[in-house]
């Protein structure tokens, strides 16, 4: 089956093409660093790295690239309020997003893009905005004239006139209208800033992102993604940008966007205060836990947080680890497992196919555990499955192969309740069974022997 995505700009699902054959480039909103970051930004980015792990694992050559918006309103007020430099706060907190990262299991970008790093390239793309005459100077900056750019508002669906009526609270008397939206920002003074030829000062928001596109990609690239709520007015402003200044369209062929993670059915954001930052959601539950939570949640379906949703997760996860360790120990009679992999990687690839449908990619994954719960394979037969969880797993990030460690006093207390077991000496077998409870452990048994693990 072909990959299909769904696309944000036409509505609808579509046959992803790529513009240069197998070779793919990949554009995501990275993270303002001006804090650490919270949860909602671990579910955008865990559920962008499992749909690039795809990618690959589909034969694509993923060129991902993401933003660091180094340079920002938010990143002034806070290093003002803490007595820093601004940059040096930025890059502080770019360090913390990085470990926040590598905690996740997020490995799939090919290159994080500091904004400060593209200035040229953002004044060259304004310069030629001004000559188009799509953009002008004011005493206070230069902005973008939308009511120039007729397909604005063509991402999120609105007509130019709803645009226009919402933007009438944004009032500047040196704006042609109340919607046209920031390029360049003259220095207010103690603030960052660059030569320019409108003098000194930084960039906007929306020009940052397009001026690294263009650098890394050129005028158009394959796939945009983001959080929904970047749709308008970031994304419909990048695109703005971009399409007048190269007269090529359309900048992206296709947009994805990750729904919102709710907290108390409002969206999680440091704006409302509501959320729960990566570092210490950490200290509650385990990394994997967290990447199966968001993986296993389609990105486009709206999430609420909940420590039992997580719980849940938890258990789920455990539940394949349990089978993983299980192949490890198979070593019946049984075969036939090359005939159920076979039918399930079909049915994981399907669901995958359909823009990248997670959860009913991982329910065939439990559908194959429980039948072949059912058998006593052989030892061949239960490495052709342990392959295909390893298969699967490039994609997902989230098991655990590695044998976990148990120390040897467990381990003989384990190893003397197996004895007590196998002479039917079923109280002792409980007594021990509880006491490795106690402290900290299970014992499953299975048809092969018992496997010890971690409660």
């Amino acid at each position: 089956m072909a990959l299909k995505v769904y696309n944000t700009l036409n509505r609808k699902k579509e046959l992803l093409k790529p513009i240069n054959g197998k070779k793919i480039n990949m554009f995501v909103c990275g993270p303002t660093v001006y804090d650490l970051s919270h949860i909602g930004h671990a579910k955008t980015y865990i559920q962008f790295d499992v749909i690039a792990r795809y990618l690959r694992y589909k034969g694509f050559e993923v060129n991902y690239v993401q933003n660091i918006t180094d340079i920002d309103d938010k990143i002034i007020r806070r290093g003002n309020e803490q007595g820093k430099d601004p940059i040096k706060l930025a890059h502080e907190f770019e360090k913390e997003y990085f470990a926040d990262m590598k905690a996740l299991g997020i490995n799939s970008v090919t290159k994080y893009a500091r904004a400060t790093e593209y200035m040229n390239a953002i004044i060259n793309q304004i310069k030629t905005l001004i000559k188009k005459d799509y953009a002008y100077e004011t005493e206070d900056g230069v902005y973008f004239e939308i009511e120039k750019f007729s397909d604005y508002g063509k991402l999120c669906h609105q007509p130019m006139d709803q645009i226009k009526e919402g933007a009438r609270v944004s009032i500047n008397e040196n704006k042609k209208s109340p919607s046209d939206f920031s390029l360049w920002k003259k220095a207010k003074p103690n603030e960052p800033s660059w030569n320019s030829p409108w003098g000194k000062g930084r960039p906007g928001w929306h020009i940052e992102d397009t001026a690294i596109t263009e650098t890394e990609f050129g005028p158009q690239y394959d796939l945009h993604g983001g959080g929904f709520d970047l749709i308008f007015p970031h994304h419909e402003s990048e695109i703005a940008q971009m399409e007048a200044a190269s007269g090529k369209k359309p900048l992206v062929q296709y947009w994805l966007h990750t729904a919102f993670l709710n907290i108390n059915k409002e969206k999680m954001s440091k704006s409302l205060g509501n959320f729960l930052t990566i570092r210490d959601a950490l200290k509650l539950w385990d990394e994997k836990t967290y990447r199966f939570y968001f993986a296993s949640t389609h990105y486009r379906t709206p999430l609420d947080y909940s420590e039992e949703a997580i719980d849940q997760a938890k258990q789920g996860l455990g539940r394949i680890n349990e089978f993983v360790r299980k192949l490890k120990v198979m070593n019946g009679k049984d075969s036939g497992a090359k005939k159920l992999v076979d039918s399930t990687l079909k049915k994981f690839e399907e669901h995958m196919d359909n823009d990248f449908d997670m959860p009913q990619a991982i329910a065939s994954v439990y559908d194959l555990i429980r039948e072949i719960n059912k058998l006593d394979l052989a030892k061949k037969d239960a490495e052709i499955v342990l392959y295909f969880m390893e298969k699967i797993d490039s994609v997902l990030g989230v098991i655990t192969f590695e044998d976990l460690s148990v120390p040897a006093d467990i381990q003989k207390l384990a190893n003397k309740r197996e004895v007590a077991r196998k002479e039917k000496d079923w109280t002792t077998a409980d007594k021990m069974r509880d006491e490795l409870k106690e402290k900290g452990f299970y014992i499953d048994d299975t048809p092969q022997g018992s496997v010890v693990k971690k409660l």
